[in-house]
């Protein structure tokens, strides 16, 4: 009886903790467009947009989903050396996304478009940032489940917290289609 309650309040306290990233993510949506009204936008990121390397960072983010579902069909058919391996791929695509990212960013900084020079840009950072740093916590937290399954194998605890990684790591695949969709292509459509 007390191992049910113990999982019901691990649900519990996953879920509530994406609900209030969901909460994050939409005030900084919702910070962003108010400040990107492009009437009043004089530092345009549509200058700086390059959709081929943030269409190469969704494919990044969207192929790493897909390999982490590997992962977890894997372990559910108790293949623990394929699931570490799909982890591990998982992680690659991951770290790619992320180390693209930190280019762009660098790259519009070198160009004069850094989170200091406007309110808009601010919310550009903030927005792209904070999903950056999930994907990095969600990185950590891939290498911590590859680590974890050579004592936990594919056992009903190992399933139960691939299980959440996984959510989170959809989660952020949510969001990056948002950030991608109102960031980016809506910037770069935006005819002045």
């Amino acid at each position: 009886m007390h191992n049910h309650d113990s999982d019901a309040t691990d649900v519990f306290g996953f879920w509530l903790y994406i609900m209030t990233d969901c909460i994050l993510f939409g005030t900084l949506f919702a910070t962003f467009l108010v400040l990107n009204d492009p009437g009043t936008n004089m530092y345009m990121l549509k200058k700086h947009v390059d959709l081929k390397d943030i269409l190469l960072e969704t494919f990044l983010l969207l192929a790493s989903n897909f390999t982490f579902c590997l992962a977890i069909l894997s372990l559910y058919h108790d293949k623990l050396r394929r699931v570490q391996a799909w982890l591990v791929i998982t992680f690659l695509l991951g770290a790619s996304f992320v180390w693209m990212e930190l280019t762009e960013f660098a790259r519009l900084a070198s160009e004069g478009y850094r989170w200091d020079v406007s309110a808009q840009a601010s919310s550009f950072f903030t927005l792209v940032g904070t999903h950056g740093l999930h994907v990095s916590f969600g990185l950590l937290w891939i290498l911590l489940m590859i680590f974890q399954l050579s004592f936990f194998k594919t056992s009903q605890v190992a399933k139960r917290r691939m299980t959440y990684l996984g959510l989170f790591w959809n989660f952020l695949d949510i969001v990056w289609i948002f950030v991608f969709t109102i960031a980016y292509l809506m910037e770069a459509l935006y005819v002045a």
